[in-house]
């Protein structure tokens, strides 16, 4: 009887090995798997007066990004093929590409970290996800189950599916 359950044993094994990996790997890369976009809001370094489009609304609200390790999959202006994907750790002077920062510059009494708060960001830094695509979107961890991206004067949150 021993003999017959030691090649269960060894599969068991084999399978709780590959399990902790993929939850390794999981865990250090945090933005892999699906995100649905829930929600936009005016950003805040667009303009008052400046005219928006709603276009882009209607094509990204409620639509899923999945990422997946050689691919960016979802609206057609989010896709991307082959992302380098570096996570990298960002000050509020520095998210959105340095938009809050930029906004330090044009007015003193602008606080970065309190335009951050506005958006839900809390603390003093966050992980942003690069990925070196062509449309140069850059991905804000507002927290471990919430993404930003910040395109055409909206910032979009995404949740974890």
């Amino acid at each position: 009887m021993s003999i017959g359950r030691r090649p269960m044993l060894g599969s068991i094994l084999v399978a709780a090995a590959v399990a902790m990996g993929a939850l390794a790997a999981g865990a250090a890369e945090p933005w892999l798997g699906s995100w649905k976009i829930t929600e936009a809001k005016v950003a805040p370094w667009a303009g008052k007066s400046r005219g928006r489009s709603d276009v882009d609304l209607k094509e990204l609200l409620n639509k899923t990004v999945t990422f997946r390790p050689r691919e960016i999959a979802g609206p057609p202006m989010l896709v991307c093929k082959g992302p380098k994907y570096k996570l990298s750790d960002f000050s509020a002077d520095m998210l959105f590409q340095g938009a809050f920062g930029e906004m330090r510059q044009k007015d003193e009494r602008v606080d970065p970290a309190k335009v951050a708060a506005s958006l839900g960001f809390q603390g003093d830094s966050w992980q942003v996800v690069e990925t070196g695509c062509d449309n140069g979107i850059d991905w804000h961890f507002v927290d471990a189950t919430t993404l930003a991206i910040g395109l055409n004067d909206y910032v979009y949150m995404l949740k974890k599916q």
